[in-house]
Order: structure tokens, then C-alpha cells, then sequence
């Protein structure tokens, strides 16, 4: 290992602007294995490809079992077979729970506009405006909660 780049706690939170508490949080959950030179822990360029793709995992949304499982899996082979597989699978998903916050989102928002348009009616003393957009938002809240 002395042949080996390594890194301290420092440089990796600065490096991926994380603190230093967030780096010894996944030691402690067990997706990072630093080895301890004294009481100062030596990150190894492993252990940086490690925190990465943690990383990387946390920002796509999953948990820290399925990084931890994946983590696990990739054991140093690249591409093995078993790993993208289940990679795959985690990403389908995740891609369908984030296609579903999507279509969350864009119902909240219609119902907002159809607040604001009532609202504006009503600031406007255009009651039959606000009745209008009451409607249109009843109508809204209907279809949706039938589909």
C-alpha cells in the first residue's frame, strides 16, 4: 500500500464537497473500509471510487442498502454480468418511481394554476370567473383521482 496514492478524510470531502461527518457516516454504514495509519484513517484509490459511486448512487435516488449492494457486487471486476443486471433493475425502478413524482408534479401544478386563476377572479370581483376555474378544478381533481 505505500506504493498506492491514498488520501486523507480532508482531501476527499473537499474533493467531492461533502463533509468529512457524511464521509465517516458511510464508513459507519459500511459502504467505506479505510485503513487506520495511528487514529487517522488512509482512504485508498478504491476506497475514493467507492464514496464516488456512492455518491453518485444517493444523487440518482437510491437507498444506501442498494448502493451498499451493489457496492458489494462490483467486488473490483468491472462489468460483471450479475452486477449490471441488477443494476438494471434498480434503475427501472427507480425510472418508474421518478416517472410517477413527474406526473405528481405535474397534476400539483395544474391544480395550482387552477388556484391562481380562481384566486385572480376572485381579486378581480370575476365571480363567475371564479366559479369557472372552481369547475375546471373539480373536473381536475376528479379525473385524477379516477386515473
Amino acid at each position: 500500500m505505500a506504493d498506492e496514492q491514498t488520501y486523507t478524510i480532508t482531501e476527499l470531502a473537499r474533493e467531492f464537497d461533502i463533509t468529512p461527518r457524511a464521509i465517516r457516516f458511510y464508513e459507519d454504514q459500511g459502504l467505506l473500509t479505510p485503513a487506520r495509519a495511528g487514529r487517522a484513517r488512509v482512504y485508498t484509490k478504491a476506497d475514493r471510487t467507492r464514496l464516488k459511486l456512492t455518491l453518485r448512487g444517493k444523487r440518482l435516488g437510491l437507498s444506501l442498502a442498494e448502493i451498499r449492494e451493489l457496492l458489494d457486487m462490483y467486488g473490483g471486476v468491472r462489468n460483471s454480468a450479475p452486477q449490471l443486471q441488477r443494476f438494471l433493475k434498480v434503475l427501472a425502478v427507480r425510472r418508474a418511481a421518478m416517472e410517477q413524482q413527474r406526473r405528481d408534479i405535474e397534476a400539483v401544478l395544474e391544480e395550482i394554476d387552477m388556484l391562481e386563476c380562481q384566486c385572480e377572479a376572485l381579486l378581480g370581483d370575476n365571480a363567475e370567473g371564479a366559479a369557472a376555474a372552481r369547475a375546471e378544478l373539480v373536473r381536475r381533481i376528479d379525473r385524477a383521482s379516477v386515473g
